[in-house]
């Protein structure tokens, strides 16, 4: 079963954005702040937690929720586009104060943070990345994103896959427990993007806002980021981390693709699909705590603070 998640440190909503936004804060008050941009589109960014609470060890780590999902809901009229998603980013930066900011972002999250990094490139309103960290990053293309779909497809139908679903229906379960029916039911709906589909029991459960996802995937039509990243790549220089799993349906060669164009670093973690978070943590968080080590404060010199210095 998914673990307890915290109360955060601090919450509330966005004032700049043009639909209030829910944001939540959780680790060390004061210390460099860290902006985690959950997946989906269309999901909220409870589903990342309790695990990636960990950054919160030694950062001040905002997470938020973003247009039309989770606690930032809006009209079912609205229409959410990768360009909204970007421009809220941009308020959320402004709002929060950040002069560089420091971007984690997983799955869509981290294709966001990549689309609001070349968006920069020609948009003065937008504040340039200091660091980009990408961890499983949706499809720079889509051709990726054709070739990903197929693949998680074809995971979703395998034979353990059917037979669990079937067996599952079978059970009973849904009269006589249907909290733990719907636990199931989730598990089996995104075994596919697990290496060990046992490990999806871990997952936070979350549900997507299928008219936002719809809306943010056809906006971006035809799509390929290459371009703007290397735009990125030569305008800022921004450092880039980019983590894949290597047993993620998502191709590896879109992750390489990504990471050629930024000239990041790339990161696979072996015997993991597309959650490391959940399933390979160690090396993850060891990355992680490795790329954003620069923007921590200098410790203290003991030798030097013990001198008195020339007289």
């Amino acid at each position: 079963m998914p673990f307890p998640i915290p109360e955060p440190r601090e919450s509330g909503f966005t004032q700049s954005t043009h639909v209030p936004l829910y944001w939540a804060a959780y680790g060390v008050a004061g210390a460099p702040r860290v902006l985690v941009l959950h997946g989906g589109p269309g999901a909220a960014h409870r589903y990342v937690l309790p695990q990636m609470l960990r950054l919160g060890e030694r950062f001040d780590v905002v997470f938020y929720d973003q247009r039309g999902a989770g606690r930032s809901p809006t009209a079912t009229t609205d229409v959410v586009t990768w360009r909204t998603q970007v421009a809220d980013l941009g308020c959320v930066i402004r709002e929060f104060g950040l002069a560089h900011p420091t971007l984690v972002g997983y799955s869509w999250g981290a294709l966001l943070a990549m689309l609001f990094a070349a968006e920069a490139t020609t948009d003065p309103a937008l504040r340039p990345p200091g660091r980009l960290a990408l961890i499983d990053p949706a499809p720079v293309t889509r051709q990726y994103r054709t070739a990903f779909e197929a693949e998680f497809a074809r995971r979703n139908e395998s034979p353990a896959v059917r037979a669990a679903r079937t067996a599952l229906a079978a059970s009973g379960l849904r009269e006589s427990d249907p909290v733990a029916y719907r636990q199931r039911a989730f598990e089996l709906s995104v075994a596919g993007y697990f290496a060990d589909p046992v490990e999806a029991k871990d997952l936070t459960p979350f549900r997507v806002v299928g008219r936002v996802q719809r809306s943010v995937w056809e906006s971006l039509d035809d799509y390929d980021l290459q371009p703007g990243l290397a735009r990125a790549r030569a305008r800022f220089g921004v450092p880039a981390l980019v983590v894949h799993g290597r047993e993620d349906p998502i191709p590896l060669a879109s992750s390489t693709a990504a990471a050629d164009a930024l000239g990041a670093e790339l990161l696979v973690i072996e015997g993991c699909g597309h959650v490391p978070f959940v399933e390979r943590p160690e090396p993850l968080f060891a990355a992680l705590d490795r790329f954003l080590a620069p923007i921590l404060p200098l410790a203290p010199d003991p030798a030097a603070a013990g001198s008195r210095g020339p007289t």
